[in-house]
C-alpha cells in the first residue's frame, strides 16, 4: 500500500508498449503546441497585413500606384495585395497584347486572381489537418495504450495466489496514464483546429468579397473600352 502511485514512477514501471505509446504521444502533442503558436501567430499577422492593405486600397489612391507599391515592396506582401497583384499584373498583360474586349479583360485578370487566392489559401491552410488529425486519432492511440496496460497488469496477475486491491492498483493506474495523455493531446488540438477553422473561412470570405469588388472596378473602368481605346487602369479606386 506504500507504493509510489506518481505519474513519474507509473509511466518508468509501465510496459515497453504502454512507455512507447506515451512517447508518440507526447512528441505529437509538442508537435501541435509547436503548430498552434505558429499558427495563432501567423494568422494574426495576415489578418493585420490585410487590413493595412484595406486601408490604401481605399484610401483613394489609383490602382497603378497601388500596383507600384506592391511590385516595389521590400517586406512580405499581404495576401490580399498579392491577389489583387496577379489580378492588376494579367489586366495589364492583356491590354499590352491589344485586347480590347472587355470581357476577355475581366475574365483573364478574375482567372489570375482565382488562381493566387487558391495558392494563398493553401499556404494559409498549411498543417492544419495535422490538429484534425491529432485531435481524431490521439484519444484512439491512448486507449489502445491502456488496453495493452491493463492486459500486461491482468497477465502478471494470474501468477499470484492471492490478488488485493495493492496489487491490481499500479497496473491500472499505469495503462489509465495513456488515456489520460491521449486526451491531453487531443483536446488543445481539437479546440485549435476549430477555431483557426473559423478564422481561416472568414479570411476566405474577406478576400472573395475583394476579388469581386476589385473586378466591378476594373470594370467600371474598362467599360468604355467598348467603342474606343481601353481605359487606363490608373483610375481612382473610387
Amino acid at each position: 500500500m506504500n507504493q509510489d502511485l506518481s505519474i513519474i514512477e507509473l509511466v518508468k514501471h509501465a510496459s515497453v508498449v504502454v512507455q512507447i505509446v506515451l512517447v508518440l504521444l507526447l512528441a505529437v502533442s509538442l508537435a501541435s503546441w509547436s503548430i498552434i503558436f505558429g499558427k495563432a501567430i501567423g494568422l494574426k499577422r495576415l489578418k493585420g497585413d490585410n487590413e493595412e492593405f484595406d486601408r490604401e486600397f481605399w484610401a483613394g489612391r489609383t490602382l497603378q500606384e497601388l500596383y507600384q507599391d506592391a511590385s516595389r515592396a521590400t517586406g512580405p506582401p499581404s495576401p490580399q495585395e498579392r491577389i489583387f497583384a496577379a489580378g492588376m499584373r494579367e489586366f495589364l498583360k492583356l491590354r499590352e497584347r491589344r485586347v480590347t474586349d472587355v470581357v476577355s479583360l475581366l475574365e483573364g485578370s478574375r482567372r489570375a486572381m482565382r488562381a493566387s487566392y487558391q495558392r494563398e489559401m493553401d499556404v494559409i491552410e498549411a498543417r492544419l489537418d495535422f490538429l484534425g488529425s491529432v485531435g481524431s486519432v490521439s484519444p484512439y492511440i491512448g486507449l489502445f495504450g491502456t488496453v495493452w496496460g491493463i492486459m500486461h497488469a491482468f497477465t502478471g496477475l494470474s501468477n499470484m495466489q492471492q490478488v488485493t486491491l495493492a496489487t491490481v492498483a499500479p497496473g491500472i493506474a499505469e495503462a489509465l496514464v495513456a488515456t489520460a495523455i491521449g486526451l491531453f493531446a487531443a483536446i488543445p488540438a481539437v479546440l485549435a483546429y476549430n477555431n483557426f477553422s473559423r478564422d481561416i473561412d472568414r479570411i476566405a470570405t474577406h478576400l472573395e468579397s475583394f476579388i469581386e469588388e476589385f473586378s466591378n472596378i476594373l470594370a467600371r473602368n474598362t467599360q468604355p473600352a467598348a467603342g474606343a481605346e481601353a481605359a487606363r487602369p490608373a483610375t481612382n479606386v473610387r
